[in-house]
């Protein structure tokens, strides 16, 4: 990836680091598009061929890379052998999330292209509902933030979403105040408001003078604009 990478100016550099606000002190990213990183991947794959255990030992390696496109690679390599994921596969990338995510964009990128698909499968619904309620616990927090694009992926494969279980879902999740897990939460909700925008705009009706103001901006973008301006009223 060092040789096809594209030249950045000092500007663009931080720029990008700044947008990705990595918490890692030995981050480093090459500027590669997701889209290349992805051709590169499926070159490797068709040239090579290994098991599933092999295509593990190569995400987990990739994947603990401080380098932004090995470890997108690592997981885009696995997800050629999604016919083999399994309860040890959503393990597996818990305990690679607690020790190796360190931006918004591979936790997302994860759980939008790899693991909220797979779990969004009709008879995973159990696995999927168990690994969202024990993430949303967890201490780090991406493995919470994790939790709940993983939701939204699943809802927007639905079209539909159970209320019930949205709600409780944002409920636990208020008690944490960190930005990331609130602009996760509005981005859920904002989600969800394309399929039910009535009943979104009733829970932050409702709720709006305890929910975050953060939040209430990212939940509403989906909404009407008299209905936003209602929601976003002080």
């Amino acid at each position: 990836m060092r040789n096809t990478a594209p030249k950045l100016t000092p500007e663009q550099i931080v720029r990008r680091n700044k947008i990705l606000n990595s918490n890692n002190p030995n981050f480093f990213g090459y500027g590669h598009k997701i889209s290349d990183i992805e051709k590169i991947t499926k070159i490797v794959h068709m040239k090579y061929q290994c098991s599933y255990e092999d295509a593990l030992a190569v995400c987990q390696d990739l994947v603990s890379s401080s380098v932004l496109e090995e470890k997108f690679a690592g997981i885009f390599f696995l997800n050629y052998f999604k016919s083999n994921f399994n309860q040890a596969t959503i393990d597996m990338f818990e305990d690679q999330f607690s020790k190796y995510c360190d931006t918004w964009a591979f936790c997302d990128s994860s759980c939008i292209r790899v693991i909220g698909p797979f779990l969004g499968k009709k008879n995973n619904q159990l696995l999927a509902e168990k690994t969202i309620d024990k993430w949303s616990t967890s201490e780090n927090i991406w493995v919470r933030r994790a939790s709940l694009v993983i939701l939204l992926k699943i809802i927007m494969m639905k079209k539909g979403f159970d209320e019930d279980y949205v709600f409780e879902l944002v409920e636990k999740m208020l008690n944490y105040s960190e930005d990331y897990i609130q602009k996760a939460i509005g981005w859920l909700l904002k989600t969800c408001s394309k399929y039910k925008p009535d009943v979104i705009y009733e829970y932050l009706m409702k709720n709006k003078i305890r929910i975050p103001r953060l939040i209430l901006r990212y939940a509403s973008e989906k909404l009407s604009k008299e209905k936003r301006e209602q929601v976003l009223k002080k």
